[in-house]
């Protein structure tokens, strides 16, 4: 993977979550901390999720050695947790301009919250990261599902088609 299909994975990454977002905020608040089941019990906590971390890779990816999420994850609400993610998405743009082609095929070396050490190239992270967002999207489109919502279609060729 180069760096103009790293950008781009992200421009689609920030495109579909974006989407995704906005249809979970169109849910009334009682169906964002209703309790579904799952790895993450309720809509609320899978953003919570995925914004704590794509904010932690964002750290590590600038070389800071985050050792918790932060505060706002436990108690933000969805409006503050999609804030958050914003100023995230803002952030890395910043980062995918700066990077040059041969900063993909760097190590990065960084511990995991756990304690625990990591180590692989910076273009295999980042395309975790932006497939690790990919599977969360998935479960909320379920999530939604279960409290009467309706999911926008995130498919890459959707992006594409659109002419983004």
């Amino acid at each position: 993977m180069n760096l103009s299909d790293i950008r781009e994975l992200y421009r689609y990454h920030d495109w579909a979550t974006g989407l995704m977002l906005s249809a979970v905020q169109a849910l009334p608040a009682e169906a964002l901390t209703r309790e579904l089941g799952g790895s993450f019990k309720s809509i609320r906590d899978v953003v919570a999720h995925v914004v704590g971390a794509e904010w932690v890779w964002l750290e590590r990816w600038r070389g800071q050695v985050p050792t918790a999420v932060p505060e706002w994850f436990a108690g933000g609400d969805v409006p503050e947790l999609c804030a958050r993610l914003a100023d995230v998405v803002a952030q890395r743009n910043g980062y995918l301009v700066a990077l040059d082609e041969a900063a993909l095929a760097r190590t990065l070396s960084f511990r995991y919250i756990s304690g625990r050490p990591g180590e692989h190239p910076l273009a295999d992270v980042l395309f975790h990261v932006a497939n690790h967002g990919t599977y969360h999207r998935g479960q909320l489109a379920s999530m939604l599902r279960q409290v009467g919502g309706a999911p926008p279609s995130t498919d890459f060729t959707v992006f594409k088609a659109a002419g983004l």
